[in-house]
Order: C-alpha cells, then sequence, then structure tokens
C-alpha cells in the first residue's frame, strides 16, 4: 500500500498529520490546466474530529503554477494558496445528515474512504483553487490585442448605422 493512501477514519480519530512537496508534474489533472508542469505544491493535512464528534481533515496547499493568460495568451505565474475543511461520512446518506447538521457552507462534507488516496484530495484542492478564467492584471504585452480592436469593427456600429437612417 502506498504511502499517501490511507484509512481516513483513523487518520482522523488520531490527529494524524501530513506534509510535503509534490512536483506539479505529478499531478497529472493539474498539469494539464497549467501552461507548464513547472513548480512544486506544498501541502499539509490534519486530521480531528469536529465539535460535533465528525472527522474532519483540513487540507492546505500553496504554491505557484504557470497558467495561460485568457486575454494575450501568454503564460504568467499564479500563486495557489487555498486550506478547506473535510467532514468525513461512512455514506452518501450520513454525509447529508451531516451536512444538516453542521449548516455551513464553508465547510465540504463527502464521504470517507479506509483506502483514501491522500494525492487525490490534494489535486483536487489545487485545481479548486485555480481561478476559471486566468489572466494577468495588466498584460504584459498587448500591441497584439490592440492591433485586433482597431482592425475591426464593431457589429454594433453597423447597427446604429441603420438605425439613424
Amino acid at each position: 500500500m502506498s504511502a499517501f493512501v490511507i484509512d481516513a477514519f483513523e487518520f482522523c480519530r488520531n490527529q494524524g498529520y501530513r506534509e510535503g512537496v509534490t512536483p506539479v508534474a505529478e499531478m497529472t489533472r493539474l498539469a494539464a490546466d497549467c501552461a507548464d508542469a513547472s513548480g512544486d505544491i506544498t501541502w499539509s493535512i490534519q486530521g480531528g474530529t469536529t465539535p460535533q464528534g465528525y472527522p474532519t481533515m483540513t487540507l492546505s496547499v500553496a504554491g505557484v503554477v504557470q497558467l495561460s493568460c485568457q486575454r494575450c495568451l501568454a503564460p504568467f505565474g499564479y500563486e495557489i494558496d487555498s486550506s478547506t475543511q473535510l467532514v468525513l461520512g461512512v455514506d452518501d446518506e450520513e454525509a447529508d445528515g451531516i451536512e444538516e447538521v453542521l449548516d455551513d457552507e464553508s465547510i465540504d462534507v463527502i464521504v470517507g474512504s479506509r483506502e483514501c488516496d491522500l494525492r487525490q484530495l490534494l489535486e483536487d484542492e489545487a485545481l479548486l483553487a485555480l481561478p476559471q478564467s486566468p489572466k494577468h492584471d495588466v498584460c504584459p504585452d498587448t500591441k497584439l490585442l490592440d492591433a485586433l480592436k482597431s482592425d475591426k469593427v464593431s457589429p454594433f456600429a453597423g447597427l446604429k448605422n441603420l438605425k439613424s437612417e
């Protein structure tokens, strides 16, 4: 069994703790969403219980990944820094019940596993931390975009002319 595969319920009961650094290249789903597979993700997982006694894990991921800007298509470094609390249920029915009891949108309730792959949970957290439409705050070279804007006539300009006739 891999060192990353754990009994999630036992991990929480024993207040387990793991931390490490994983190259983006080893997180295939994350790497597929990036401009390149460079960089590392620093992570930690802390097990415990909620005040109500439910098993819980707190996952934290941080690192810089290279994304493609949706405006200029140039790659840029995006800093991931995310943390989430996962509460574990034995099955879907129990998870739904826990969700109702906790009534907290900031806590995710999932079905736990006795063979939980921590790599999957960490990669999920990193993927959820990515923006839907990554963009530079200010694109470094907008000459191409500016040229496209100035050369193309807006279709609404033609409508405006029809209205005034």
